[in-house]
Order: structure tokens, then C-alpha cells, then sequence
């Protein structure tokens, strides 16, 4: 079994900055990458930033620069410090994990239950 648990949303005015946090727990074999998307109500989900067990980043171009993921001190966890926001960013944040939850599983997405992040203008 395994768990991708997200926190740190709230709200916040624009030009604020929020840290979301996410952590992957339970029978985690290999963490491959763990990535922050977003949806906005009536959108579809998008890429936020991803992270590889490498260092590798990737960001969407309207977060370059304002957003910085990084993975955290503890094990399979992973942090978004978002500056700058603006009141486009609001959405729900999922955090997902690509991981093999044992030897012989392939590599699969999990996806937390999402924290809502609001901007007000």
C-alpha cells in the first residue's frame, strides 16, 4: 500500500508565497520522480514542477521563476516554495509519486487527494 499526502495549501493575498509539502509512504520499492500539478475549477489538470531522483527539474513556463521544487530532508518527499502568486495560481495542488512498489511491479503513478491553493487579488 502505498500513500501520497499532501499539505500546505491555504489562502494567501497576490504577490504572498506558500510552501506545499508531500510525502510518499508505505511499500515503496524505487521512487523514480515525484511532480506538483494543478487544477483550476473548470480546466483541465496541468504540470506544476517535477522532480527526478537525479536532481532533474521541469517547470511550466507560467511558474518559471516564482515556483522552486525540491526534494525534502525526510525520504520520498518532495516541497513546492511558490512566490510571487497570483490570483491564476489558484487551484487544487495534487502531488504525484512515480514509484515500483516492489522488485517484480512496474513503475506506476500515485496521486495524493490534492490541497486547494487560493489567491485573492
Amino acid at each position: 500500500q502505498v500513500q501520497v499526502v499532501e499539505s500546505g495549501g491555504g489562502l494567501v493575498e497576490a504577490g504572498g508565497s506558500l510552501r506545499l509539502s508531500c510525502a510518499a509512504s508505505g511499500n515503496i520499492f524505487s521512487l523514480n520522480a515525484m511532480g506538483w500539478y494543478r487544477q483550476a475549477p473548470g480546466k483541465r489538470r496541468e504540470l506544476v514542477a517535477s522532480i527526478t531522483t537525479g536532481g532533474g527539474t521541469n517547470y511550466a513556463d507560467s511558474v518559471k521563476g516564482r515556483f522552486t521544487i525540491s526534494r525534502g530532508n525526510a525520504k520520498n518527499t518532495v516541497m513546492l516554495q511558490m512566490n510571487s502568486l497570483k490570483p491564476e495560481d489558484t487551484a487544487v495542488y495534487y502531488c504525484k509519486g512515480t514509484l515500483s512498489a516492489s522488485s517484480y511491479t512496474p513503475s506506476r503513478d500515485y496521486w495524493g487527494q490534492g490541497t486547494q491553493v487560493t489567491v485573492s487579488s
